[in-house]
């Protein structure tokens, strides 16, 4: 560029200035001879380079489309910029000053220079989304005729196989339990919150968790999980997904056949007027480069990658910049519960028990491994530990050893609860199923408050002391906080608002209530979530906010899908957005950027046509030069710049 600024553009200013100094300096710079050759050979080469190698991703991109007959904004970029560099070669073989090399660097740097920071941003989104937890299992423990145990891969698995799971691990496929009972953890799958109890002959998900005991597990005839098929779906949903062109593309489908086609026309008609074959090429290559709105190649990464970069910094993850231009009014904002409306977390909310049965309970839990036993233990275990002497034998000095200094002489697990002997006392821990299978009294006030409970979608654990109930521990998954806003808040907004979830109808009770919650669809599998979707779709424009894997059909089907980064990374890949840190409301800010990104698009794109605005009356006068040129593109790449630095939310 340099010889740019200090030759080419001085000359051209010398047009419009009568200047004395700059005319002799201009007069100077002549592309005739020995150095109009000399320009030719260092220019045409340089040039060639930046061109085909620099913006060999944008030629790409336009030869596809050029293939497709999908114009869209990399033809628009490679008609000027190829313009621009045919142009500047026949303009110096006919010693003409009128070169527009630079334009041809400028266009190729500048639009890939675009693309490769929007690029960029994607990836450091994509790099904040690293400690998401991955839901399938890719080997399984199968049983030997032997009695030992080998761990193949998934694909080697046969029906009818007996499978070893451990406690803590995953299901790899789905099956019947065979042999004793065991507690899983369903969420993942189902979108069920409370652990479930299994005995033999019961069927277990593949993608489930064993949390209580071990599982021998029987392969079905299908030997795969729930998860795969779940991924399966996920892929074919987003396989036919959207196929929106983005608005660019639109308007350079629209913009470049006419342009085309009116230079071809004024071409052919200085060709017809014997102008000779030289003045028709630069007249129609001079339609190109004034009439291609190439600026919009820029304008389109630039603004995604602005709104990316505002959307991380608000802690939104942004996977699919379509997002920016399809986003329109929602009609409905359908919610996960557990997980997402939920913290997904077993916690212990209220109690009302004697102090010394807790002590004992906790004693027994400490030996369990159900998330309810896990959260008892966590709520209460500092309080029973700190009662004790540091002197007694009974001091346990570290609550995660199970075996030192238990006063547990006796201990049995149930599917539903524990039962054991703690200093001398038989005590039962467990739902109030159990406590009737036991055939332990219970008051009708504790009855009461159970069934209470579970209205709220909670967990009653109730506990008892030789043979009689004495109080409960109600434990639940509570709802986030700020969760009650956020629904307000975007109900204010015009969206009716929809909760969908696996649990039972009582466990929904407390978000029915709400008086924004439009309607409530319970116990939904992860197809039934999907099907839910497409029914409302129907009606109207779908958000979908979820965390969890049996989320993500629905977050895929969805016409915006919103996920939760303490979720799975299937929920993740199956949504456009994530929420980094988890926080509900940030669901309302999400929504805000994506609105903002949308606006901003459509603002550059407009402020992309300042550059034929400004050149083609330059043209029409005569004024057409490589400052002019290089003036347009300043002011109309300063525009997009400076409307990318502005903070729309």
């Amino acid at each position: 560029m340099v010889p740019y600024i200090a030759l080419l553009y001085p000359t051209h200013l010398a047009s419009f200035l009568d200047w004395e100094a700059v005319q002799i300096f201009a007069n100077s710079f002549q592309l005739d001879g020995a150095g109009g050759l000399f320009f030719l050979r260092l220019y045409f080469g340089l040039t060639g380079i930046i061109l085909f190698f620099t913006g060999l991703p944008v030629l790409r991109g336009a030869y596809v489309s050029i293939k497709m007959r999908r114009p869209n904004t990399d033809l628009l970029v490679a008609v000027t910029a190829v313009s621009a560099y045919i142009y500047s070669t026949a303009a110096v073989l006919l010693g003409r000053n009128d070169i527009f090399y630079d334009l041809t660097v400028v266009v190729a740097a500048v639009v890939t220079a675009a693309v490769f920071y929007e690029s960029s941003v994607k990836q450091r989104a994509l790099n904040r989304l690293t400690d998401l937890t991955v839901s399938q299992v890719d080997t399984a423990r199968v049983y030997n005729e032997d009695g030992t145990t080998t761990e193949v891969a998934i694909e080697e698995v046969n029906p009818g196989d007996r499978v070893l799971v451990r406690q803590g691990e995953r299901v790899p496929v789905d099956g019947v339990l065979i042999d004793g009972n065991c507690t899983v953890n369903e969420s993942v799958v189902t979108g069920e919150s409370l652990p479930v109890g299994k005995k033999e002959g019961d069927d277990l998900v593949g993608g489930s968790i064993v949390t209580d005991s071990v599982a021998i597990v029987e392969v079905d005839n299908n030997t795969t999980s729930s998860i795969d098929r779940i991924t399966t779906s996920v892929w074919n949903l987003q396989s036919a997904e959207h196929g929106i062109q983005r608005q660019a593309d639109y308007l350079a489908s629209q913009i470049i056949l006419p342009l085309v086609g009116v230079a071809i026309v004024i071409g052919v008609i200085l060709l017809a007027l014997r102008d000779g074959f030289a003045a028709g090429l630069l007249a129609f290559l001079t339609v190109l480069i004034v009439g291609s709105p190439w600026v919009l190649g820029l304008a389109t990464p630039l603004s995604v990658a602005t709104s990316l970069e505002e959307a991380l910094e608000q802690g939104v993850v942004v996977f699919d910049e379509t997002v920016f231009e399809r986003l329109r009014e929602t009609d409905f904002i359908v919610f996960d519960k557990t997980g997402t409306l939920t913290t997904g977390e077993m916690k212990v909310i209220q109690t009302e028990a004697p102090q010394d049965l807790l002590a004992a309970t906790v004693e027994l839990e400490r030996l369990a491994s159900h998330p309810a036993a896990n959260a008892i233990v966590n709520a209460f275990a500092d309080e029973v530990d700190k009662q004790r002497s540091p002197l007694s034998n009974d001091y346990i000095t570290d609550n995660r050893n199970k075996n030192q200094g238990s006063t547990v002489s006796e201990y049995q697990t149930h599917a539903k609860g524990v039962q054991g002997v703690v200093d001398g006392s038989e005590i039962l821990v467990g739902n109030l199923d159990l406590f009737k299978e036991q055939n332990w009294k219970v008051s009708d006030s504790i009855e009461t408050r159970v069934i209470d409970a579970r209205g709220f979608g909670r967990l009653p654990v109730i506990v008892g002391r030789d043979g009689v109930a004495e109080g409960i521990i109600i434990v639940g998954d509570e709802p986030r906080e700020g969760w009650d806003e956020t629904v307000t808040q975007l109900s204010e907004r015009g969206a009716k608002i929809i909760v969908l979830t696996g649990d039972d109808q009582k466990a929904t009770d407390f978000f029915r209530r709400h008086p924004h919650v439009e309607h409530v669809f319970a116990g939904v599998p992860p197809e039934g979530k999907t099907a839910t979707i497409h029914q409302l779709k129907s009606n109207g424009q779908v958000t979908m906010v979820g965390d969890g894997t049996n989320d993500a059909p629905a977050l895929a089907a969805a016409d915006l899908g919103v996920s939760l980064a303490s979720g799975t990374a299937l929920a993740a890949d199956a949504a456009d957005i994530t929420i980094v840190d988890s926080n509900i409301g940030a669901v309302e800010t999400a929504f805000d950027i994506a609105n903002s990104a949308y606006h901003r698009v459509k603002q550059n794109n407009r402020l992309a046509l300042s550059y034929n605005a400004l050149l083609i009356p330059i043209a029409l006068v005569g004024l057409l030069n490589p400052l002019t040129a290089a003036i347009a593109v300043l002011i109309s790449c300063g525009l997009i710049a400076a409307n990318c630095s502005r903070n729309l939310i």
